[in-house]
């Protein structure tokens, strides 16, 4: 029983650390210039929903913040909070 809970925490500070690895290291994709092959990574997001954003991107020129996101049908609040911490509109 020792042996499965040091490893059962093992495994939670390794799964933990990769997360703030990401945090810190990762690179948030800008929705003003990402493809639909970027757009598919974000959480939830999938083929029809990334190709709405570049249309919507195309149609209405780029988004001012990333609340506009939820201007695109199929976005909504969960999908922008999920995904908030991995997007920007540039610099």
């Amino acid at each position: 029983m020792k042996k499965l809970v040091v490893v059962l925490a093992l495994f939670g500070l390794i799964l933990g650390m990769n997360t703030t690895l990401w945090a810190e290291g990762g690179s948030k994709i800008n929705i003003n210039t990402a493809s639909v092959e970027e757009l598919v990574t974000l959480n939830k997001v999938g083929d029809k929903t990334a190709a709405r954003i570049v249309a919507y991107r195309e149609a209405n020129g780029p988004f001012d913040s990333v609340e506009d996101l939820t201007k695109v049908k199929g976005i909504g609040e969960k999908i922008l909070v999920t995904n908030r911490d991995r997007i920007s509109v540039g610099d």
